[in-house]
């Protein structure tokens, strides 16, 4: 009979007499989660009942965390959960237990794409953190960060173009970009993503705006690209601050004194929503899209956001 994981490492460090693979951030957010309930929605992720045993779901998918929060490649995966105990430890192996490969680990996050379980897992992760009372609903923020493909757009034999892709230009800035725009919503004061939407590049960040609002919260805070008059009106209608920097436009191209103070009042608060992308993009190295398509960027995307809010949750909660 197999021992169970935890009583290897009790048994490994009561030998060497100190705890083995020891990492607090990791530790508090294992006990943060109620991990069944994602075991449930990976369940029908199963392999066949014939052939060699697949890895339990869980240890899968804790490890695309593990790959999220710590910027691996699938190949760099293994090989870290190979080599850290508190990655193993993490996410249920024992240590005598064979590690995942890079494929498996590959093919584990395509079945994800297929089944279509990326925004079912954030959704449930949301739900548990509205229940620890950590979503705090004052105020969302919602904006847009530009993500480069992950090829180049004139493709070849070896590197074709993503065909999901698209180009845009930016206000201001000479040239233009090929790839995705994510569009988020962030809870002011906690930090934590609410939403998450990915599309071409060339989808106007007003498209995406009105399926960000979440509908409880008092406030949403955004930027001018955001600004309509429709926009306004229902946020009125439904009870909500309209907390949306004004633009000049052809009429008026110079705004008035009230709207240019007003205008900076909400860029203090807004601007915060700028700390999701420095952590995509800077700690998770989430520097251009990693996979083709618009399927598998958006799956990715679902994921870094539940790892950045299990791992803000976990400071929050001390």
């Amino acid at each position: 009979m197999k021992r169970p994981v935890n009583d290897q490492y009790s048994l490994a460090e009561a030998f060497i007499g100190r705890k083995l693979g020891s990492n607090t951030r990791l530790e508090q957010i294992e006990a943060l989660v109620k991990w069944y309930r994602f075991e449930k929605l990976l369940a029908r992720l199963h392999g066949s009942p014939v052939g060699r045993p697949s890895y339990p779901v869980l240890v899968m998918f804790k490890g695309l965390l593990l790959q999220q929060w710590y910027g691996l490649s699938d190949a760099e995966l293994e090989e870290a959960l190979n080599d850290r105990l508190s990655f193993r430890r993490f996410v249920g192996l024992g240590l005598d237990e064979a590690t995942p490969d890079h494929t498996t680990l590959c093919r584990f996050r395509n079945d994800l794409v297929t089944a279509g379980l990326g925004e079912k897992l954030f959704a449930e992760m949301t739900r548990q953190l509205e229940q620890l009372g950590l979503v705090l609903k004052r105020g969302t923020l919602i904006d847009a960060t530009l993500v480069q493909a992950a090829v180049n757009p004139s493709g070849s034999a070896s590197e074709p173009s993503d065909p999901d892709a698209a180009f845009t230009r930016r206000v201001g800035k000479p040239g233009s970009n090929f790839g995705f725009k994510a569009h988020v919503a962030v809870d002011e004061g906690s930090g934590l993503v609410r939403s998450a939407r990915l599309t071409p590049a060339n989808v106007n960040e007003t498209v995406v705006a009105d399926a960000l609002i979440q509908g409880d919260e008092r406030a949403v805070y955004a930027d001018q690209a955001y600004d309509t008059r429709a926009r306004r009106a229902a946020l009125r209608a439904r009870g909500i601050k309209d907390r949306i920097m004004h633009r000049p436009n052809k009429h008026h191209p110079e705004l008035p004194h009230w709207q240019q103070r007003r205008n900076r009042l909400i860029a203090h608060i807004r601007g915060r929503v700028e700390t999701v992308f420095a952590v995509f993009k800077c700690r998770y190295r989430w520097h251009r899209a990693r996979y083709l398509g618009l399927a598998k960027n958006s799956s990715h995307l679902q994921l870094l956001c539940i790892a950045l809010n299990l791992r803000r949750a976990s400071a929050l909660a001390v």
